[in-house]
């Protein structure tokens, strides 16, 4: 049965999210409320990578919502690529704090897919990163960690958050190209 709670999470979610891929600034003070409910749910399914993820939007949803409106010295932030040095980096740490985190879990915690769920929290750590800083490359990202989520939340019969997942998952696609259409536009 889905709780009122996963509802209200994937509602207010779905609006953040599809802001956020239109380069709407709104996104990010629906994100602050939307994770807090998501936080909730996820400590009732024993999810704790997702809930310390969670806690970890909260805190770059507000730092994202400032650097949008005047992170370039005043002016909002424009879109812009991340280098293959960076992107190469962020993985291998992002693989190396997956296995950590996941021995971490596994060893001290009831966690269910303790592996699986550290990937979805270090990977959503990196893509909103690149989110916070308008990067082209958060969508890509966002692709993969919607791809790994969809089955995992389906497994733990959060089925409304796992069909929502999947929605994302094309909204990241459509969001890539817009974006980059978008950044094509402000260098013209």
């Amino acid at each position: 049965m889905i709780s009122p709670l996963e509802i209200a999470a994937n509602a207010v979610m779905a609006v953040s999210i599809v802001l956020s891929g239109r380069n709407n600034i709104h996104s990010w003070w629906l994100g602050v409320v939307g994770c807090v409910m998501f936080a909730v749910l996820f400590y009732s399914v024993n999810l704790y990578a997702d809930v310390a993820l969670q806690l970890f939007f909260i805190v770059t949803c507000l730092i994202g919502w400032l650097q949008w409106l005047r992170g370039a010295g005043g002016a909002p932030l424009p879109i812009a690529h991340t280098g293959a040095r960076a992107l190469g980096w962020m993985a291998a740490i992002s693989l190396l704090a997956t296995a950590a985190y996941g021995l971490m879990l596994q060893a001290y915690t009831n966690a269910y897919a303790p592996f699986i769920d550290s990937a979805v929290l270090m990977f959503s750590v990196v893509a909103q990163l690149l989110l916070m800083g308008r990067r082209v490359e958060t969508w890509p990202v966002w692709l993969l960690v919607n791809t790994v989520s969809v089955p995992l939340y389906a497994s733990r019969g959060l089925y409304l958050t796992a069909v929502l997942y999947a929605g994302y998952w094309i909204n990241a696609l459509a969001s890539w190209f817009f974006w980059r259409r978008q950044m094509r536009a402000q260098l013209a």
